[in-house]
């Protein structure tokens, strides 16, 4: 498998909080079912200053290139608008042992 971490920023528009809101249940759905998969590590909400949701970090697993694409084409939170940029990078979780 090979893991990413995927750093998302939400559209800034009077809208874009508001569109957040609706997308989130559908886009939680697609996390639950990409958990059950092993595809979703971990992952959250960034903040700004007032505590609203402006973007998005998540690390992911996908088999191959392919997998991610087709997350990628149906991810709510991209199809509906909600993330303005999504930065993907190659990366790879930490394994710490305390032997």
């Amino acid at each position: 498998m090979k893991q990413y971490l995927i750093t998302a920023y939400d559209h800034t528009d009077d809208e874009a909080l508001k569109r957040r809101m609706d997308v989130r249940p559908h886009h939680l759905d697609g996390v639950r079912v990409l958990k059950e998969n092993g595809n979703f590590i971990m992952g959250g909400a960034m903040l700004n200053d007032n505590g609203d949701m402006v973007g998005s970090v998540m690390i992911m697993q996908f088999e191959n290139e392919e997998e991610l694409k087709a997350w990628q084409q149906s991810e709510p939170y991209i199809t509906q608008r909600v993330w303005d940029t999504v930065d993907i990078k190659p990366f790879k979780v930490a394994k710490i042992d305390n032997d």
